[in-house]
């Protein structure tokens, strides 16, 4: 069998020195990359010390005027002593007096005068009622005595009794009467008529004493 290609065209024989060329071009490659890290890295920390360098801007802050003191309070016044154009003819003298063990002391004794106060106050408990003179008995004759029967209760057959209430005074007249319970018709002014003009009660007496009291009377209007 013959042979197609010559030995210098037979690219096997060549293959060792290809090899030899791809190494040297690999590690060519390599030498090239590797110095072209090492400048980047350089470059890149050269720009982080600058960035450091810098100085900060400062900015000037004005200064803040104090406003002014407040004035001083005034002085104050300024008393004058004015002399006392009075003159004192008379001048007490006063003793000295040496006091011992046998040095007698006269004790005067000063009335005190109680001023009796009237009493204001109006009881309507007190250890001794007030009552009409005469008693109960009397009481209810001058009623049936004195009562005129409105006429317009009787025209109406209004009836009931009508409550009054009024004070006894000290001296036994009464005074201060007032409605406590009505049934109209004119029979309510009737009852104080006739409460108003009574003759003086026997007071009521607190610890002894005279006093005002509270009394309530029933007054019977009926019609017969």
């Amino acid at each position: 069998m013959e042979k197609k290609k010559s030995d210098k065209a037979n690219l096997e024989l060549k293959k060792p020195m290809f090899m030899r060329i791809g190494l040297v071009a690999a590690l060519l490659v390599a030498i090239v990359a590797f110095e072209w890290r090492t400048y980047e890295r350089v470059a890149v920390q050269r720009d982080f010390i600058v960035d450091e360098v810098e100085e900060e801007e400062i900015p000037i802050t004005e200064r803040e005027e104090k406003p002014p003191p407040p004035p001083p309070p005034p002085p104050p016044p300024v008393i004058e002593i004015v002399e006392d154009e009075v003159v004192i003819e008379d001048e007490v003298e006063i003793e000295e007096v040496e006091v011992d063990e046998d040095t007698e002391v006269e004790i005067q004794e000063i009335e005190i005068v109680e001023e009796e106060v009237e009493e204001q106050t109006i009881f309507r408990v007190v250890e001794e009622n007030p009552g009409f003179k005469g008693g109960d008995a009397a009481l209810a004759k001058y009623l049936q005595s004195n009562i005129v029967y409105p006429a317009m209760a009787r025209e109406n057959s209004i009836e009931g009794l009508v409550y009054v209430e009024f004070v006894v005074n000290p001296d036994g007249h009464v005074s201060n009467a007032k409605i406590l319970k009505g049934i109209g018709g004119g029979c309510d002014e009737e009852a104080l008529r006739v409460i108003n003009k009574m003759p003086k009660w026997n007071p009521g007496k607190q610890r002894g004493k005279p006093v005002r009291v509270y009394c309530t009377l029933p007054v019977n209007f009926g019609l017969k």
